[in-house]
């Protein structure tokens, strides 16, 4: 029996505890939001039957008061209405002895007022950052706790632009929804918009929240002035085995020269105007251009840094990527089998980063035979369309590669068919 007693207190507290609290009009209740009070009630006007009623069960007593007056009630005794509240007024309904607090505001009462919303003209200091002028009145809305003490609610605005962003190597529009805590002269934009648009400013979220049509206002058109640039490249692909490390796909940058590469700005144009490319080596600037795009080849092995900066009369805005070109190799094989089988059917180098290139073949009696002139070919064992005998031939090579380096190369390469 004891232990029913108990179990029937703790259900009676939890029902008095989170005990729902309603009222007449349009209203929102702000339940545990603001320190201090454990209610807060907005309404959308009020008059002389606005009321709030308290919708607990299993309670006893209910009182209500003031707090100015915490000790009087301002309500008959078990009445769950408190009629004729009033707008900036805390009230403390105290039920079985237990206490929770609200206060009251008349939205309608704070209504924020927009006049003017104006980018600020001064173009030279918007590329990092720019200032919204603001015209306008938002009354201060406060609450009170029982303590009578005074606390600021902030009210949101919202505020929105269109700009540019630079996502998955392309450009998309996007709409900024900012939001503003209780707008004042100036309004600071952190990243100004990459394109022309408009700001727009309305609120706040009380009004939101009871279903208001929002106060708005529009700047004048804003042309944007912050630029920025995004490199891409595209490099010229090889596909021939013998080359090591060379660019197999268009998004490589580093490998085997020659390395053949088209750069993009992509900047935000038309608000960008004006493109400087520059490419240095070991911090030495070895070339500048102003084109829009870039089309440059790397002959020397290093590390390089392409570097492009977009720019208008007012701002401009840097990017830069690294370029790696591998040091020269040259591999001379001694056997090759051109018995069309697709494996050794040619007599060639295996090389890296050779940018000039010469290989004669010659004969026992050192008759020339063949040569070439691309590293990339080679000799298929014809002489004349018809194969050539089995044996040893001799060769001389001439190259250069990207580091510099000479190579004079002499040897035997031995032509073997093994189908024969």
């Amino acid at each position: 029996m004891k232990r029913y007693s108990t179990s029937l207190f703790l259900f009676a507290l939890s029902a008095l505890v989170y005990g729902q609290f309603t009222a007449t009009g349009t209203y929102k209740c702000y339940e545990k939001t603001y320190p201090g009070i454990e209610y807060l009630f907005v309404f959308d006007g009020m008059d002389s039957i606005s009321a709030i009623r308290y919708n607990g069960i299993n309670y006893s007593t209910i009182k209500w008061y003031s707090f100015n007056n915490q000790t009087t009630p301002i309500v008959l005794q078990d009445q769950t209405e408190n009629i004729n509240i009033e707008d900036a007024t805390g009230y403390i309904v105290e039920v079985d002895g237990v206490r929770s607090t609200i206060w009251v505001i008349d939205y309608s009462k704070y209504l924020p007022v927009f006049a003017a919303l104006t980018p600020e003209d001064k173009p030279k200091e918007q590329c990092d950052g720019m200032n919204l002028i603001f015209d306008g009145n938002i009354p201060p809305m406060y609450y009170e706790t029982p303590d009578l003490v005074k606390h600021n609610i902030v009210r949101y605005f919202s505020l929105q632009y269109n700009t540019k962003v630079w996502s998955d190597k392309q450009w998309i529009d996007k709409q900024i929804s900012e939001t503003i805590e209780t707008p004042t002269t100036p309004i600071l934009i952190v990243n100004p918009p990459l394109c022309d648009t408009q700001f727009t400013l309305q609120g706040d979220s009380f009004a939101t929240d009871l279903g208001r049509t929002l106060q708005k206002i529009e700047s004048p058109s804003y042309r944007a002035v912050k630029v920025e640039g995004h490199i891409t490249s595209k490099t010229s692909i090889r596909n021939e085995l013998n080359e090591a490390e060379r660019p197999s796909t268009a998004e490589i940058i580093d490998g085997s020269a020659p390395l053949e590469i088209i750069f993009q700005s992509n900047a935000n144009t038309p608000t960008a105007e004006f493109y400087q490319w520059e490419i240095y080596k070991d911090g030495s600037l070895l070339f500048s251009r102003t084109d829009q795009d870039l089309r440059y080849t790397f002959t020397e092995a290093g590390t390089f840094k392409v570097r492009l900066t977009v720019s208008n009369a007012n701002c401009e805005n840097s990017d830069s990527i690294t370029v790696k070109v591998s040091e020269s190799a040259i591999e001379v094989p001694r056997v090759f089998t051109p018995n069309g089988d697709g494996i050794n059917d040619e007599f060639r180098v295996a090389y890296k980063s050779i940018t000039s290139f010469k290989c004669w073949v010659f004969n026992r009696w050192q008759q020339k035979i063949y040569a070439w002139t691309d590293p990339q070919k080679g000799w298929d064992g014809k002489i004349n369309g018809k194969p050539a005998n089995t044996g040893a031939y001799f060769y001389i090579i001439e190259a250069v590669g990207s580091d510099g380096i000479k190579y004079n190369l002499k040897g035997n390469i031995n032509l073997l068919r093994s189908n024969q």
